[in-house]
């Protein structure tokens, strides 16, 4: 080894035929936990009528986050309701639709959203 040099071979490294290559399994899997990470932006509504808007990657672990009273813009609103969650296809998308809702300011605004269902404002 003393005057060797290394040399890195040009060659392809051999593969076993069908060991690491996708499967139909593993594709529907890799797409059923892309879809549960999807970005969201959602809605929440309190008892005093109060709307709370955000997004997230993780909407579960989000709720559980604001239930506990973790989150200190919602923790004095108590319990709210999930009324509204609208996925996107990137997380920056999903905040800049998330931003252009806060902008917004009315409660009146907010409620026609959550009445239409959908979140008709552009990324």
């Amino acid at each position: 080894m003393g005057g060797e040099k290394c040399r890195l071979s040009s060659a392809p490294t051999p593969r076993l035929s069908g060991v690491g290559e996708p499967t139909e399994a593993s594709a529907l899997v890799e797409q059923c936990c892309k879809l549960e990470s999807m970005p969201r932006v959602y809605i929440l509504q309190f008892s005093e009528g109060e709307f709370y808007i955000g997004s997230t990657v993780d909407l579960d672990l989000r709720l559980k986050q604001h239930a506990r009273g973790q989150t200190p813009s919602t923790k004095r609103l108590g319990r709210g309701k999930l009324v509204l969650a609208q996925e996107y296809l990137t997380l920056a998308a999903a905040r800049s639709v998330e931003y252009k809702l806060k902008k917004l300011k009315r409660r009146d605004y907010i409620a026609k959203i959550v009445q239409d269902g959908y979140i008709k404002i552009a990324p």
